[in-house]
């Protein structure tokens, strides 16, 4: 998923930020709330961490300007403030979710797979052909086979399957996959999807994950057509 984290703490910002990473997920920081409202304009995030004591305006002020600005994005707010009054202040200014500090790490994964699930309902597990993958478990399996990914292949494989049977742009990827500072220079993207070519489709008898020359990816079961290798 790409994930804004809202946190002015510089080492609590990084801590969060290398954590999820480690789990595949693409982590871009904002220290307040104006360069939150800011990415969170120009980003189509799948997910908001925000804190609620940040400089200037705090977080409660920050998540009703970002759902006025029609940020849909699931917010989960972190923050010391655990009384049940400040946890109702802000579930009533637009958050998904209040998580109080200090919180285990696991726990906060949880509460970002969950929200993560939302919008794909009570059955998020994704299947195209024989592959079939479960992103609250992160299992993957093809043809009955289990396959280990990375985080970060699991990451790329899941933006593919939930496009599946669409073009996927490296930009695309980039902004899904990895964070801000990406370097559309690099040829990291063509590098994991060979990893991933390795892996799902190698010892397969047909391949899934294609590219369209000139325009990008696409992962789809491609038996009887023509103009895919």
């Amino acid at each position: 998923m790409r994930i804004l984290v809202v946190e002015d703490q510089r080492k609590t910002a990084g801590f969060i930020r290398k954590g999820l990473a480690e789990h595949g997920h693409a982590v871009d920081l904002a220290g307040n709330g104006r360069d939150a409202e800011s990415l969170a304009r120009a980003t189509d995030y799948d997910l908001i961490l925000l804190d609620v004591l940040l400089p200037g305006q705090d977080g409660f002020e920050v998540c009703r300007n970002l759902r006025r600005l029609k940020v849909t994005a699931p917010i989960l707010m972190l923050t010391a403030l655990s009384s049940t009054e400040d946890k109702v202040r802000g579930l009533d200014s637009g958050a998904d979710d209040y998580l109080a500090k200090p919180f285990a790490f696991d726990e906060l994964l949880a509460r970002v797979r969950a929200l993560g699930r939302r919008p794909r309902g009570t059955n998020p597990r994704l299947k195209v052909a024989d592959l079939e993958l479960d992103p609250a478990t992160r299992k993957v399996v093809r043809a009955g086979k289990p396959i280990a990914l990375t985080a970060r292949e699991f990451a790329l494989l899941e933006f593919l399957m939930q496009r599946a049977g669409q073009v996927v742009t490296r930009t695309a990827i980039a902004e899904r996959v990895w964070d801000i500072h990406f370097d559309s220079e690099s040829n990291v993207i063509d590098v994991y999807v060979n990893f991933l070519r390795k892996k799902v489709d190698r010892e397969f008898a047909f391949p899934l994950i294609h590219t369209v020359v000139g325009a990008g990816y696409v992962l789809k079961d491609t038996r009887g057509e023509k103009g895919y290798r």
